[in-house]
């Protein structure tokens, strides 16, 4: 992300700002930033004295502004870090007097997650003014994957598509959790590999051929005997495979291929454009809207919501999840 480039370059620069508000849905950004500053603002000896860690539920705005008023000692800055400031949401605003005339060799680090400040009070306007305000939003599903394509090509890995979206699928779209089980995969697979379905089998415990990924291939393939068999898998192992995750991707798919029925241009680039997709994908669509025409599609489209609701207890008594996953399978193929 360029703006956290430019916030990293400018404290290598010496260059940081007396204001660090870092908020937003996703909290990976977040921890970066303030670990970045955490660890390279002050000297091991300057720390002592010299970096305070506060959390929002065990202080005060009024406590965080009397400490960040404070001279350093023996170094040309102070740096406080205020962790889980959503705690402090109630009383945020009153931060503003002192981010208005901030004591500039403090360097003050605010982490404000799942939450925003409103645009239209003061302090917003305030940090813009004398500070950094960096928001760090969750990504969308489709920009998971070429986040993880980065950050491995940054530790010079290489990743196949399929093994991009078997990690997506399994650990969604928190980007803590799936940096934690990259950093698994390069403490013990060699740099230079290419990360593969096998090695993400091997070291993570993502099944490489009973997944949601191989079930949306078989489903557009027709190849209901691969099929059956991933949802027998499903239903014995239904904690790891929940039914909402199951449906909400086969609905997403339908709702691609949808779209795709509705394109007059099939070429694979501008597919993979429109439908948000690998271009490595673009065969499973060019094969399953042939399996299913635009009018099974939408029915499908249907049959799926009603299956949504079902498995969260609407219209149901409870049903099983080996007998959702079968009335998924017959109302599909």
């Amino acid at each position: 992300m360029d703006k956290v480039k430019e916030i990293v370059a400018n404290i290598d620069a010496g260059k940081p700002k007396p204001i660090y508000f870092l908020m937003g849905e996703e909290p990976y950004y977040i921890d970066k930033i303030s670990q970045y500053i955490s660890d390279n603002v002050l000297t091991e000896d300057e720390k002592g004295f010299n970096q305070m860690v506060l959390y929002g539920r065990d202080t005060s705005v009024d406590e965080v502004i009397s400490n960040a008023k404070r001279f350093p000692m023996m170094a040309e800055h102070q740096v406080v870090i205020v962790k889980e400031a959503q705690d402090l949401s109630r009383t945020i605003e009153n931060f503003t007097s002192y981010v208005e005339h901030p004591q500039p060799t403090t360097i003050l680090v605010i982490c404000y997650k799942y939450k925003k400040l409103d645009k239209r009070k003061k302090l917003y306007k305030a940090v813009q003014k004398n500070g950094e305000l960096f928001e760090s939003k969750k990504l969308y599903e489709n920009q998971v994957a070429e986040w993880i394509r980065r950050t491995l090509s940054s530790k010079n890995y290489r990743i196949s598509p399929k093994a991009c979206v078997l990690l997506v699928e399994f650990l969604g779209t928190d980007l803590g959790k799936i940096n934690n089980e990259l950093t698994k995969l390069t403490l013990v697979v060699p740099a230079s590999t290419e990360i593969t379905p096998e090695l993400i089998e091997q070291h993570i415990g993502i099944s490489k051929d009973f997944n949601n990924f191989e079930l949306k291939k078989a489903i557009g393939e027709r190849d209901v005997r691969k099929a059956s068999q991933i949802l027998d898998y499903f239903a014995q192992n239904p904690k790891d495979n929940p039914f909402v995750v199951t449906v909400t991707l086969l609905n997403t798919f339908f709702t691609q291929l949808l779209q795709y029925h509705g394109l007059k241009d099939h070429s694979p680039g501008n597919v993979a454009k429109v439908l948000g997709v690998n271009p490595y994908f673009v065969k499973e669509y060019t094969v399953a809207a042939r399996n299913y025409p635009m009018k099974r599609v939408s029915g499908i489209i249907s049959s799926l919501r009603e299956l949504d609701l079902k498995g969260k207890g609407v219209g149901a008594n409870n049903m099983a999840q080996s007998e959702l996953l079968k009335e998924l399978l017959t109302e599909i193929i």
